[in-house]
């Protein structure tokens, strides 16, 4: 079965850098876009990277700004977003989640992707 794992959150001061990782497995990896979303306090899920099934095409939210960037290693089975000049308002859980359709369709809607992990929490201080 298709198992979808985030890991590398955790806790840093505002100004701090993290890589989350997401490790999946249960289908052909290298053919699926795969997307970074997150639940911050006061907002729906929303999304913050995808990026197509060769790594060649990405896009971002708008907040991204240049602070994340996402990434994939289709030899590993994983996708990461390193994220830079995290602020408190980044503290969440984010998500990683396949794209069930090709990557030029809708990536900014939650509908759009059929498998999710179940998040890992990043908390950042003042």
């Amino acid at each position: 079965q298709v198992q979808v794992l985030e890991s590398g959150g955790g806790w840093l001061q505002a100004g701090g850098s993290l890589r989350l990782s997401c490790t999946a497995s249960g289908f052909p990896f290298d053919h699926k876009a795969m997307g970074w979303f997150r639940r911050v306090t006061g907002k729906d899920r929303e999304m913050i990277s995808c990026i197509s099934s060769t790594g060649d095409s990405t896009i971002s939210a708008d907040f991204v700004k240049g602070r994340f960037t996402i990434s994939r290693d289709n030899a590993k089975n994983t996708v990461y977003l390193q994220m830079n000049g995290l602020k408190p308002e980044d503290t969440g859980t984010y998500y990683c989640a396949v794209k069930a359709r090709p990557f030029a369709i809708n990536p900014f809607s939650t509908d759009e992707y059929n498998y999710w992990g179940q998040g890992t929490q990043v908390t950042v201080s003042s």
